[in-house]
């Protein structure tokens, strides 16, 4: 059984928070740049924040000689791609067509993908009855909270198969997630840096292609960016990579029930959104969902805590 730690909860938790208000950044930055160019600068300002800590620190990238290195740049593509380039860029399209909930109902049955991916690839995670109710709970919490205009037909031409590369997005993430869990053993920040410099290296020149450069940005979107870029990417890669490598994926799928309600919180505080009635049924039925998946760890962090 894969250990989870207090730290583990708390960088689920620090990364809930980080994705959760990328949401109102991206509103921000939306103001100044086109999508694509939000997508890219968060690649590329995440990917440069990470090699700079990876150099500063000695370690650099992933070696390209030596046993097994080939083997970890290929994970590192496939992170690179799955985790990052891929459902960023159908995400990023996608959501020109579909309703706006829709995309993250998609992304809260993440962690029912990555359940049986885990149960066959991953020594340690596997699939039971409880862990399964308990994601599937957690996910109609999600639905319940963002409602069913998630679910309303918007009319427009590629809206099927814009749905189609919703769901395509959720299953790029699962993919991943279970790529950077089998990932031979390496230094996690040089990894992440491997990871987020792939995804930049195949989106920036696309996104650069297609809106080009702006002539100029407003102040507004360029702090929106910067957060974007180094908090929301840079950063919250390597608490990803971390995650899953000492905790597991399934775990990590956790993050995709948090993001929803803090981002939800955060434009209630700071954007003065309204809070939406059926909040009280939703974050009921995700915490409880929370519990029933996760009844074992925190039974042993709870246990822990009182022998300590």
């Amino acid at each position: 059984m894969t250990p989870i730690t207090p730290a583990n909860w708390f960088r689920l938790i620090l990364l809930g928070a980080m994705f959760g208000a990328a949401f109102m950044f991206t509103k921000l930055a939306l103001e100044g740049v086109g999508p694509r160019l939000v997508v890219a600068s968060r690649l590329g300002l995440g990917a440069i924040l990470l090699l700079t800590i990876a150099y500063a620190r000695g370690t650099g990238l992933p070696p390209v000689r030596g046993k097994g290195a080939g083997l970890i740049w290929v994970f590192a593509l496939g992170m690179g791609v799955f985790t990052n380039a891929l459902p960023f860029f159908l995400l990023s399209w996608s959501q020109q067509f579909v309703a706006s909930g829709f995309a993250g109902v998609c992304m809260a049955v993440v962690p029912l993908l990555i359940l049986p991916l885990a149960h066959f690839l991953v020594p340690g995670d596997r699939m039971n009855l409880r862990r399964f109710t308990g994601f599937l709970i957690g996910t109609c919490g999600v639905a319940v909270l963002i409602g069913p205009s998630a679910f309303a037909a918007t009319g427009t031409e590629f809206e099927l198969t814009a749905r189609i590369a919703c769901i395509a997005a959720a299953f790029s993430y699962a993919i991943g997630a279970i790529l950077t869990r089998l990932c031979p053993d390496v230094d996690m920040i040089s990894l992440a840096a491997a990871a987020l410099s792939i995804g930049a290296a195949l989106f920036v020149p696309y996104a650069l292609m297609i809106e080009g450069v702006p002539d100029s940005i407003p102040a507004t979107s360029l702090l929106a960016l910067l957060y974007l870029g180094t908090l929301a990417t840079g950063t919250a890669q390597l608490l990803l990579v971390q995650i899953i490598r000492s905790a597991g994926p399934v775990f990590m799928s956790l993050l995709n029930y948090q993001v929803p309600l803090w981002s939800m919180m955060l434009g209630i505080v700071f954007l003065g959104e309204e809070l939406p009635t059926n909040i009280y049924w939703a974050l009921l039925l995700i915490l409880f969902g929370l519990g029933l998946s996760q009844a074992s760890a925190l039974k042993r962090l709870f246990s822990g805590r009182r022998r300590a």
